[in-house]
């Protein structure tokens, strides 16, 4: 099998992008994110706190105006140092944006609203579609599960009572017959809802169902973007 898409360029596009898209809440939820430390109680206000705190805010004054003295990175700068920019945000999908030296890129992006079995624990999951008009490839899906799979296994995507195909490399999965994409897209913008069902390398068969609200929108975002 030929993948189109190296999973390590698709995986660091994605997990940045839905940075964007998603609350830094729900990626802790998730058990990605830490809580902050170093907090003082409130008992600060009496004895050697007061100083502590006095420190701090100190501190804390001398960076905001180091900070005020650098240089702000516009919606530009950051384009021009291939970073995925938002573009655009539809219902449950989003549109985003990386330039690079030559060439860019373009994605819409979902995460799913209902992952079951809900008490299995996984990284965070996303549905995006690119982009990539220096290499020729419009509406390629790829799917990041959360989890390991064994590399060439089958997994399955339903959408409006149509069945696809797809396949696994590590984390990632696609439509298995790259001729189906075109039918797959236009399933997606038909449909209410996608329900994508993949077993892990310790056997876990997930489900995880993702909104279709706003994806018709979402594409046509980054079509515009990325002719």
């Amino acid at each position: 099998m030929n993948f189109r898409f190296l999973s390590g360029t698709a995986f660091a596009f994605a997990l940045a992008a839905a940075a964007v898209l998603v609350p830094p809440a729900s990626l802790a939820a998730t058990g990605e994110g830490s809580a902050h430390g170093g907090r003082l109680p409130s008992s600060d206000l009496a004895g050697g706190w007061r100083e502590a705190k006095k420190a701090d805010v100190k501190a804390e004054a001398k960076k905001a105006e180091a900070k005020k003295a650098e240089p702000s990175e516009s919606k530009g700068d950051a384009k021009a140092k291939g970073k995925p920019v938002q573009i655009g945000s539809f219902g449950d999908w989003g549109a985003f944006l990386a330039l690079g030296a030559k060439d860019k890129t373009c994605y819409a992006l979902a995460k799913p609203k209902d992952r079951a079995p809900a008490s299995l624990k996984r990284d965070p999951a996303y549905v995006f579609i690119s982009n990539r008009p220096a290499e020729k490839v419009r509406n390629e899906v790829s799917i990041i599960m959360g989890f390991a799979m064994k590399d060439g296994a089958e997994a399955h995507a339903a959408v409006a009572g149509s069945d696809f195909d797809l396949i696994a490399k590590g984390s990632n999965a696609w439509i298995k017959n790259p001729a189906e994409e075109t039918q797959f897209i236009d399933t997606l913008k038909k449909g209410s809802k996608l329900v994508v069902k993949a077993a892990s390398l310790k056997g876990n068969v997930t489900t995880d169902t993702y909104s279709l609200s706003g994806i018709s929108q979402a594409l046509e975002k980054i079509q515009k973007e990325c002719q």
